[in-house]
């Protein structure tokens, strides 16, 4: 066990290596972090996950890593991820996350920019990409691997491995005592802890720094807001180096001493997820978007009985959660008829989904359709739909598990100032508010003014101050007849169907809206095969008669529920999905309209050539 030579009041604490030093004297035999290596769960203790950063910061301190250099971290959602970006911050240094998917262009981008000076990756296929680029990028003196499967005879004097790294760090402590502790204690809160690179929806990536106090900072609000305790449990999988997966493994994480589980993999996360039974879940719409849909096509398939049983509960519930949400007390009635359902439809529901345990769900990075919340609430699971930014970070607006408006993303955090901008632009401001983008004045003057994050999103608060967010400033579409029209809003409403995966509404300066169609590859095949439908390829089957019927009935429910001007009156379904490979989607799935618009600019232009 990682000793120190003096305890950490909770005074001092203004770093995150400082909160996990405390943390471990505190409660060094409590599991911290459980990994799942072949099937099998480990539990990780503190005093190990201290002495792992330990050795990590020592071993990079030891190859001349110093104060204020920077180091980029490439990998999936693993222990060493946190033990290396904690390593980094305790002797000073700032950690860079980059996106596993990125390719080794765009990894270049970051790293080069970023002017990392060690780029610490998890395997083979990582440590390729910076093979490509590194004779470009002239601060990276050092490449270590996590997991040196296929480089274990590849000889390269920059590479080393992360075993190394350790056996470096422990030699240096065992020569220096005392040389952690000072280098951990020279952290200040204003210092920048990360750099987070944005998504890069409306052009290049851009470094976000974030300060140590900021994250501590979030950490508290989150934690407070969330009332998130000791034995809470949590399970990673979002990527780690995106704001929102750090808010529950490193910010709440490091200020209440919860259990992280680290899936084995992004394939294993629902079988995990029944393995855990965690009782907080965060994920982005995309994945509750896919839980509804395969609760619906599952109980399709049910029997006569178990599917009448769920419409009978779900109707049920669904009544007694719309009196719930008015803010009024359901009858006695309601009330014996919702647990006569959650008991014998929704528990089991709940426990084979490994949703059991849950007090309360997450959502975030992206808008949300509202129907998905309600439908949630009415199976016993409710979900807290939050809001912020990378450069906020992570989180400005969130509501608890009792006080919430459907339809809004909650309060404002505690100690936070919000106000809307004449044009209707969201403004705020607290203590977690970005130092500024990292080499980029320009873009820091626009975003950040007297301490004001200009968020670049438009909405409203109420008279009970909740946020409504309208959509992107930049994505309001403007008809040719002059109607504002948010395309966000009319996009979530056709995710809620099953067979709709995307959707991106077309049509500023346009005489009337039409939409670019995802489907769900997975439902839409079982429809087809259910009703007979002749295809060859995912390409065919779009294009398929009885397919584009299907989506035209959905996009037909959504016209229902919307104003006129707001129908969507053509749509064509793109032959493929969209990834983040080709520059169509963020790592979190929110679309890159511009190069959407781009991409598919003839598709677009035919769907509006004879009018």
């Amino acid at each position: 066990m990682t000793q120190l030579t003096n305890q950490l009041p909770n005074s001092i604490v203004d770093t995150l290596p400082k909160a996990l030093v405390h943390l471990a004297q505190k409660q060094p035999e409590r599991i911290a972090m459980r990994r799942k290596d072949f099937g099998i769960w480990q539990d990780i203790y503190w005093s190990e996950y201290l002495e792992k950063v330990k050795q990590v910061a020592l071993g990079l301190h030891a190859l001349g890593v110093k104060r204020g250099d920077h180091v980029s971290i490439i990998g999936e959602n693993k222990p060493e991820w946190l033990y290396s970006a904690l390593g980094v911050m305790a002797i000073g240094a700032t950690f860079v996350g980059v996106y596993t998917t990125n390719p080794p262009a765009e990894c270049e981008y970051v790293v080069g920019h970023s002017e990392s000076a060690v780029y610490i990756c998890e395997d083979e296929e990582q440590f390729d990409k910076a093979l490509v680029f590194r004779s470009r990028t002239p601060h990276l003196r050092k490449l270590i691997v996590w997991d040196m499967e296929g480089l274990r005879h590849f000889e390269d004097p920059m590479m080393m491995s992360f075993d190394d790294l350790l056996a470096l760090g422990k030699k240096t402590g065992e020569e220096n005592p005392q040389l952690f502790d000072e280098l951990v204690a020279g952290g200040k809160g204003e210092d920048i802890g990360g750099i987070i690179y944005t998504s890069g929806t409306t052009g290049p990536p851009k470094g976000a720094m974030l300060s140590h106090e900021g994250y501590l900072w979030v950490g508290k609000q989150a934690s407070f807001i969330t009332r998130t305790v000791i034995d809470d449990e949590t399970i990673s999988f979002l990527p780690l180096n995106h704001v929102y997966e750090q808010i529950f493994d490193m910010m709440v994480h490091l200020t209440v001493g919860h259990i992280v589980n680290f899936t084995e993999n992004t394939d294993t996360v629902t079988m995990d997820m029944q393995e855990v039974s965690p009782t907080l879940f965060h994920a982005v719409p995309r994945i509750w978007e896919k839980y509804y849909s395969s609760i619906v096509l599952k109980m399709a398939d049910a029997t006569w009985l178990k599917r009448k049983s769920y419409e009978i509960a779900l109707k049920v519930g669904s009544q007694y959660n719309t009196v719930k949400l008015s803010g009024k007390e359901p009858s006695l009635a309601l009330k014996l008829a919702y647990w006569t359902s959650y008991f014998v439809v929704f528990r089991k529901l709940k426990k084979r989904l490994g949703f059991d345990r849950v007090r309360l769900g997450f959502s975030g990075a992206a808008p949300i359709s509202h129907n998905i919340l309600k439908y949630f609430q009415s199976i016993g699971i409710p979900i807290r739909e939050g809001y912020g930014m990378t450069e906020t970070t992570g989180i400005t607006h969130m509501s608890d598990e009792f006080n919430f408006k459907l339809g809004t993303v909650g309060k404002a955090l505690p100690e936070t100032e919000v106000r809307i901008a004449e044009d209707g632009e969201i403004l705020v401001k607290h203590k977690g508010i970005i130092k500024g983008y990292y080499r980029d004045e320009e873009n820091t003057r626009e975003a950040v003014h007297d301490g004001w994050m200009h968020t670049g999103d438009v909405g409203e608060i109420d008279e009970e101050g909740y946020l409504k967010i309208t959509d992107r400033k930049k994505d309001l579409i403007i008809t040719a007849g002059g109607k504002n029209i948010a395309p966000q809003y009319i996009e979530n409403m056709l995710k809620f169907s099953p067979y709709i995966n995307d959707a991106v509404i077309i049509g500023d300066k346009r005489k009337f809206i039409a939409a670019l169609i995802v489907i769900d590859e997975e439902n839409v095949v079982k429809y087809a095969q259910d009703n007979k439908v002749q295809y060859t390829t995912f390409a065919s089957l779009t294009k398929s008669e009885e397919v584009v019927n299907l989506i035209q009935a959905e996009i037909n429910k959504v016209n229902d529920q919307v104003a006129r001007v707001e129908n969507i009156r053509k749509f064509r379904i793109l032959d493929k999905k969209l990834y983040t490979e080709d520059g169509e989607v963020t790592p979190t799935m929110k679309v890159k309209r511009k190069s959407i618009n781009e991409q598919y600019k003839d598709v677009i232009e035919a769907m509006y050539k004879n009018d």
